[in-house]
């Protein structure tokens, strides 16, 4: 008997209405990137080149030598890594020890916590504010920062996943001896990298792109980062299309890059997590 072969239009309907999908989404990145190589005024013709007639680094020349992208570049990059530490410090101790560690209360302020997930951010924003502004965190990165330290959706991820660790391995630990700190140090932590990988990536991507916390904490335009920089540049620069491309480049490519590079690892522990405990 011949075997019953499955139709092929459906998986090939399936697969090109997904190419057609990605290449619906994926056009507005490659258009970004090739005004920005176009020479001053030649997108603004009609009909708008898809190509450049001829390559130019003019717009990437003139972000960095005279507009400061070089040092909005750098803001973006320390505050983005010194945020995504903190972040690791503060969330990854605090999610193991409402996943493993008992103490009065434990449940009550998590449940509080969980309920802050529905408060919207915007809501907050003045009274932080005016929080920081007597502390002399307003107009310097210490008031970018100290929001981003710690987050209830980053302490969730690791608690969820820190739940899978088992109690039995921690009370023998503690049985040979070993102190709280230790346990964490070389049991917890290793057993936790999946998750703070993820951590990580989200962490540094959402302030990488945050634009309006950094926006009103930050008053001096030699602090400000890539978005806050961009949105004052086209302000500034509305009509120059290649000059705008061309930092939005600057800005989305790094960021893109990352996540492609860890996405495996992202993905995987964004699904640990979620079916873990």
């Amino acid at each position: 008997m011949k075997r019953d072969r499955k139709p092929w239009w459906p998986a090939l309907a399936v697969n090109g209405l997904l190419a057609v999908i990605a290449i619906l989404a994926l056009f507005p990145l490659f258009w970004m990137v090739s005004v920005s190589f176009m020479r001053p005024g030649e997108a603004d013709s009609f009909p708008p080149p898809l190509l450049p007639s001829a390559p130019s680094l003019t717009a990437y020349k003139d972000l960095f030598a005279h507009q400061g992208m070089g040092r909005d570049f750098a803001n973006s990059l320390v505050l983005a890594t010194a945020a995504t530490l903190l972040s690791l410090t503060f969330n990854v101790a605090a999610g193991y020890a409402f996943a493993k560690l008992r103490f009065a209360g434990r449940e009550r302020m998590f449940q509080l916590l969980l309920g802050a997930l529905v408060i919207p951010g915007q809501v907050a924003m003045i009274p932080l504010f005016l929080m920081l502004k007597p502390l002399g965190l307003v107009n310097n990165f210490g008031g970018v920062l100290i929001p981003a330290a710690a987050g209830v959706f980053g302490i969730f991820l690791v608690r969820q996943y820190a739940l899978s660790i088992p109690d039995e391995l921690l009370e023998a630990a503690r049985v040979d001896g070993a102190g709280e700190f230790r346990i964490f140090r070389s049991i917890v932590l290793p057993v936790l990298s999946p998750i703070m990988v993820t951590l990580a990536t989200f962490t540094f991507l959402a302030s990488w792109n945050d634009f309006m916390w950094p926006l009103i904490v930050l008053s001096n335009d030699h602090l400000y980062t890539l978005p806050v920089a961009l949105a004052s540049l086209s302000r500034e620069h509305a009509q120059d299309s290649e000059l705008m491309m061309a930092g939005a480049v600057v800005t989305v490519a790094p960021v893109l890059l990352l996540f492609v590079v860890l996405q495996r690892y992202y993905i995987r522990g964004l699904l640990a997590g979620s079916v873990k405990g």
